[in-house]
């Protein structure tokens, strides 16, 4: 009888390092959960602060290219450098303007530029 009982309290401490084993892995697994909610809480809260930085970044980049546009349109270039450009690489008027305007109206500059793009 003396070996029943050690046997028996042996098992009984098996099972309750087992159950115990049991409810710390039951309490990882919620404080992971717990974790991942306050993460997705915390992201979201920042959410608009970083559209805000989008929209700010983009509207500057939007200004930049208007600005760009405008003084390019400033600088003149001849119809025949339009219509060279046009026929020697196969381009479009709207391409061959820009990249002429963009040299300055320097043909050969502007011809180089489409080559080397």
């Amino acid at each position: 009888m003396v070996e029943t009982e050690p046997d028996v309290e042996v098992n009984g401490t098996e099972e309750d390092l087992t159950h115990k084993k049991q409810k710390k892995q039951e309490a990882q697994d919620l404080e992971r959960v717990t974790d991942y909610a306050e993460e997705k809480e915390i992201s979201a809260a920042n959410i608009s602060s970083a559209v805000a930085q989008f929209g700010s970044q983009r509207s500057k980049e939007n200004e930049l290219r208007v600005a760009k546009e405008k003084e390019l349109q400033k600088v003149q270039v001849k119809k025949e450098d339009i219509e060279l450009i046009m026929n020697e690489l196969l381009v479009s008027k709207a391409q061959a303007e820009k990249v002429l305007r963009e040299q300055s109206g320097d043909v050969v500059a502007a011809l180089e530029a489409i080559i080397n793009s």
